[in-house]
């Protein structure tokens, strides 16, 4: 897939579904295909996020409000 930027940027809200759990127990939702990890979160959850750390394969959210 060579160097493709991550769809997400730092600071950006978006509303999401939690689609899984990770390793760690967080909530994971994806957004074109890209991960994003967000704490204290359950399958199912929707919520409001905020990024706030972007990296090349998954970015990291916490939750601003449950939908």
């Amino acid at each position: 897939m060579g160097n493709i930027s991550p769809p997400v940027e730092a600071e950006e809200e978006y509303n999401l579904e939690i689609e899984g759990v990770g390793s760690k127990g967080d909530g994971i939702a994806k957004i074109n295909g890209y991960t994003i990890f967000i704490p204290k979160t359950s399958v199912g959850d929707k919520v409001k996020v905020k990024i706030t750390k972007v990296l090349p394969k998954f970015a990291f959210a916490e939750v601003i409000e449950k939908l």
